[in-house]
């Protein structure tokens, strides 16, 4: 799921004494299993909560083709590295 980050303390002070925060808001993986390949993807629990019931939808459409296209193309690279072994006939 998303992660959040704090800020790295310096030994030495900051020109700009104001902490900035790492926040991952929307994260896809990309794994395989033999030549499975699956991608999932994840958003920042706060962002789900401040989106309304067709932003949610709309978001998920539109996740689900971006998992779908790299996926597929995730598959399609690995397809090309590695030849798939001889069978057994």
């Amino acid at each position: 799921m998303a992660s959040q980050v704090p800020p790295q303390k310096s030994a030495a002070p900051s020109a700009n004494p104001q902490d900035v925060w790492d926040v991952e808001l929307l994260h896809v993986h990309v794994s395989r299993k033999g030549q499975l390949v699956n991608a999932e993807w994840a958003l920042h629990p706060q962002i789900k909560a401040d989106l309304s019931a067709d932003e949610w939808k709309e978001l998920g459409e539109l996740m689900n083709k971006v998992t779908t296209i790299v996926g597929h193309r995730f598959s399609q690279a690995l397809g090309e590295a590695e030849p798939a072994p001889p069978g057994n006939a």
